[in-house]
C-alpha cells in the first residue's frame, strides 16, 4: 500500500487568521489532521509562510511530519531540521527591498526561518526589526514577502516583479500579499522535491494537496488528488479534482481513498 502525504496551505485553509478568537485554528481541523497521522498517514504545512511565522499558532496543537515554508525555498522535517534550503541573491533581496519599500508597503523577510520586518508588530513569535540587509540576521533569504493593500496592487507589482527580476526570482500572488522566493521555487516543486525524498524511506507515495488561493495552483496541479473550497477563486476550483467545504471533509476524503 502506498503512503499517503497530504500538504496543506495554511491561511485560509487551516488556519483562518481574520476569524474571531478562539476560531482561527478551528478544533474540528486539529482533531481530523490527528486521526490522519494516527491512522499512519503524513500531514504537513505547504505555505508562503516562514517557520517563525507558524510555530507560535500550532505549538502543542498541529504536529506537522514536514514543513513546505516560503513558498517552497525552505523545506523541514517534523524536528525542524533541513531538508532543502534555497536563497534569494541578497544583492537582489536588497533591490528589491529598496524598490518597494518606498511604496509604503509592508516588507518581510524569511531568514533562516526567523521573521525579519521593518517595524514592530503585534506578534507572539520571535521577529527581528530590521533598517535593511546591513542589519539583517547573517544567512539565507528563504523569501521576501510584500503586503499591499489591495488585489490590484497586489497583482501589477508581482507581475513587474517578475518581469524585472524574473532571471533571479518567482513572485507569487496570494491575495493582496507577494511572495518572491528564488527562481524555480513555487509550492508545487517543493511537493514534488518531497516526494522524491521520501520515497527512500516510503516507496511511492500518493500525495494530497489542499489550498485556497491563486498561489497555491502549483501545489493543487502538483498533487495526485488535490482540493479547495467553494471561496477559492474558480481557476483554482476548475484546476483541483474536489471542492470541498473545509480541510476536515479533505482529510475524511483522502483517508478512505
Amino acid at each position: 500500500m502506498k503512503k499517503k502525504v497530504f500538504a496543506s496551505d495554511f491561511d485560509g485553509t487551516l488556519y483562518f487568521y481574520k476569524a474571531a478568537d478562539p476560531d482561527k485554528l478551528p478544533k474540528a481541523n486539529v482533531d481530523k489532521i490527528r486521526e490522519y497521522q494516527a491512522a499512519g498517514h503524513l500531514f504537513g504545512l505547504c505555505t508562503g509562510r516562514q517557520v517563525g511565522g507558524l510555530t507560535p499558532f500550532i505549538t502543542g496543537l498541529v504536529e506537522p511530519d514536514f514543513y513546505i515554508t516560503s513558498s517552497g525555498a525552505n523545506i523541514v522535517n517534523k524536528d525542524l531540521e533541513p531538508i532543502r534550503k534555497l536563497g534569494v541573491n541578497r544583492d537582489i533581496a536588497d533591490m528589491l527591498i529598496k524598490e518597494l519599500k518606498p511604496k509604503g508597503f509592508r516588507l518581510t523577510l524569511d531568514v533562516e526561518g526567523d521573521i525579519c520586518v521593518f517595524s514592530k508588530m503585534d506578534y507572539p513569535g520571535k521577529y527581528y526589526v530590521i533598517t535593511g540587509l546591513d542589519d539583517a540576521p547573517d544567512g539565507m533569504i528563504h523569501q521576501v514577502s510584500v503586503h499591499t493593500e489591495s488585489l490590484e496592487d497586489a497583482a501589477k507589482y508581482a507581475k513587474m516583479i517578475n518581469e524585472k527580476y524574473g532571471d533571479y526570482v518567482q513572485a507569487f500572488q496570494n491575495v493582496i500579499e507577494i511572495d518572491i522566493a528564488p527562481k524555480g521555487c513555487s509550492k508545487g516543486n517543493g511537493v514534488k522535491f518531497l516526494r522524491d525524498y521520501m520515497k527512500d524511506m516510503w516507496g511511492n507515495v500518493v500525495l494530497y494537496g489542499i489550498g485556497d488561493s491563486i498561489n497555491d495552483l502549483p501545489l493543487i496541479e502538483a498533487s495526485d488528488v488535490s482540493y479547495t473550497f467553494p471561496y477559492a477563486p474558480e481557476v483554482v476550483q476548475k484546476a483541483a479534482t474536489l471542492v470541498v467545504p473545509t480541510i476536515v471533509d479533505a482529510l475524511e476524503h483522502s483517508m478512505n481513498d
